[in-house]
C-alpha cells in the first residue's frame, strides 16, 4: 500500500506537469453498469461471508468499502478528464479481477468495466459513438473485465499476462496473448506489436483504457516475467504510438507491482506518468491543429 503514497510524493516533486486531485466515490448506479445489485449491497453493508473476504483478499470493513468506490472513481475521472486532456491516470486502480457478482485478487469492483461503461453512457448522451479498447498488460489476465464485458461488442478486452500466473482459471478476453515464465524484451515487444497490429483490424475504438502493471518487471516478486526497465519504456511507447496515429485519448491505471524496492518500483511508475503526459500534450497539439484546419 505504501508504494500509492510514494509515487504521489514523487509527482509533487517532479517536473511533471500534472494536476493531481481527489476522486469522488463511483456510485451505486455507475456500479450497477457492471456488477450485480445484489452483489453491490452486500459489500456496502458488509454481508458477504470469510469465504468472499478470503477471495477479495482482505476483511470487510468500512474503509475497504470506500477505497473501493474511490478507486473505482478515480478510473471514471480519469476517462472523463483524458477526453478533454489527451491522456490521464489513475495512481491507482487496474481492479480487473472482479467480476459481475464477485471479488478477487484484491479487487472488489472493476475499475475497467465500469469506466469503460460510464463511458459510453456518456457518449450516447451526446450522440457519440464510444467503442472502448482495454489493453491489459499488467502479469495477471484480466478475467473480471474479459468476464463483465464478453457481449459487449462495442468494447474490446486484450490481455497479454503470465500463462501460469494468477488466475489459474482463466476467462475468455477478445484477444489473450498467454507468456511462458521468465519472457524477455525482446519476445515480449514482439508479442505485443503483433497483436496491437492485429486489434488495428479487427476493432475501431473511440477510447484506451491502458493496465500499465509494473508486475512484467523482472524485479517484481509474484510476476515471474523479465522484462527490464528499458523494456518498460518500450512497451509503453509501443501503446501510446499505436493509440497516436488514431489521435485516440488515453486512460491510464497503474495497476500491479510487487517490488521489494518500492524507490524502483515507484521510479518505473513516476516514467509512464511522464510519458502520459507527453502524450497528453502532443494530443492536444494535434487536435488543435485538425480543428484548425
Amino acid at each position: 500500500m505504501e508504494k500509492y503514497r510514494i509515487l504521489r510524493d514523487k509527482l509533487l516533486l517532479s517536473d511533471c506537469s500534472v494536476r493531481l486531485s481527489v476522486p469522488n466515490a463511483a456510485t451505486p448506479g455507475q456500479l450497477a453498469l457492471a456488477h450485480c445489485p445484489y452483489y453491490i449491497e452486500r459489500i456496502e453493508t458488509g454481508n458477504i461471508s470469510k469465504d468472499e473476504q478470503r477471495d477479495i483478499g482482505f476483511p470487510w470493513s468500512d474503509r475497504m468499502v470506500e477505497r473501493s468506490r474511490r478507486s473505482v472513481g478515480a478510473t471514471v475521472s480519469a476517462v472523463r478528464s483524458a477526453l478533454q486532456q489527451g491522456a490521464s491516470v489513475n495512481l491507482a486502480g487496474g481492479t480487473h479481477h472482479a467480476k459481475r457478482d464477485k471479488g478477487g485478487g484484491f479487487c472488489v469492483f472493476n475499475d475497467l468495466a465500469v469506466a469503460a461503461l460510464v463511458y459510453q453512457t456518456d457518449q450516447i448522451a451526446n450522440g457519440r459513438e464510444g467503442n472502448v479498447l482495454v489493453i491489459d498488460l499488467d502479469v495477471h489476465q484480466g478475467d473480471g473485465t474479459a468476464e463483465i464485458l464478453a457481449n459487449d461488442c462495442s468494447v474490446f478486452t486484450f490481455s497479454m499476462h503470465g500463462a501460469k500466473n494468477y488466475p489459474f482459471q482463466k476467462e475468455k478476453s477478445d484477444l489473450d496473448i498467454e507468456l511462458v515464465d521468465g519472457t524477455r524484451d525482446d519476445e515480449y515487444l514482439t508479442k505485443l506489436e503483433s497483436a496491437l497490429s492485429l486489434i488495428g483490424q479487427r476493432f475501431t475504438p473511440n477510447m484506451v483504457l491502458y493496465v500499465a502493471g509494473l508486475d512484467v518487471h523482472q524485479a517484481d516478486r509474484l510476476g515471474k516475467l523479465a522484462l527490464s526497465d528499458q523494456g518498460i519504456l518500450l512497451r509503453d511507447h509501443l501503446v501510446l504510438q499505436w493509440a497516436r496515429k488514431r489521435n485516440l485519448p488515453v486512460a491510464a491505471v497503474m495497476a500491479g507491482g510487487y517490488f521489494p524496492d518500492l524507490e524502483h518500483l515507484t521510479d518505473l511508475q513516476l516514467g509512464v506518468v511522464k510519458r502520459l503526459v507527453d502524450y497528453g500534450e502532443h494530443y492536444q497539439r494535434a487536435t488543435k491543429t485538425t480543428k484548425n484546419r
